[in-house]
């Protein structure tokens, strides 16, 4: 009987050994084909993919429609939309209090040392930086404008554009739309200026 049990432990000791790979990145070349057969699946469906399409089924849910046409729609055709958002949700509270064993990002040791310089002692140790999102930085006026009017533009531009990253980098190059790859370079632009020019302003 003894013997049986330590070879049911020896099984499942080694089982989970097996799953140490669910706690590290995937690489390219397996998350890269799953987002892919996503987007096929979905295109085969007739489904436009955009997480920033959400905002706007919200604020109709809420009421928006009788204050402005761009919020008269059927939003219960976008309830599949809903669903993923609340999939993401879920997933990344899963992630990151069950499946992350290092909370520290992995980037070089010069951006830690600039942000590091702009006041992000956090910097490299946690995946968003506590000078910002730390219940004791919400009491700072600063923290507050930051978050708020970044958000503001977050989303005033994606509805602008007519899709966020997710709506545009992924489902409109998909579809090989001229507009969204328009838009992905000017993501790509704006990211830039930020970093070079904004950031050292606003810190």
């Amino acid at each position: 009987m003894l013997q049986l049990m330590d070879i049911k432990y020896f099984f499942f000791v080694k089982n989970i050994n097996q799953m140490n790979w669910i706690y590290e990145p995937w690489p390219w070349y397996i998350s890269g084909p799953m987002i892919a057969l996503i987007m096929f699946l979905l295109l085969m469906v007739g489904k436009n993919f955009g997480m920033s399409a959400n905002l706007r089924t919200m604020c109709t849910i809420c009421g928006a429609g009788n204050k402005a046409d761009f919020f008269k729609f059927d939003w219960k055709a976008q309830k599949w939309n809903l669903i993923v958002i609340l999939g993401a949700i879920i997933g990344g509270f899963i992630g990151s209090h069950f499946l992350t064993t290092d909370m520290a990002v992995a980037i070089t040791p010069n951006t830690i040392n600039d942000l590091n310089e702009l006041g992000f002692n956090s910097a490299g140790k946690f995946y968003l930086p506590n000078e910002l999102f730390e219940i004791d930085s919400l009491l700072n006026l600063k923290s507050i404008l930051i978050l708020a009017i970044g958000g503001l533009f977050v989303g005033f531009g994606a509805r602008y554009a007519g899709g966020c990253t997710s709506g545009h980098a992924i489902s409109g190059l998909s579809n090989l739309q001229l507009p969204s790859l328009v838009a992905v370079i000017g993501f790509f632009i704006g990211g830039l200026v930020m970093i070079h020019f904004l950031f050292p302003l606003i810190f």
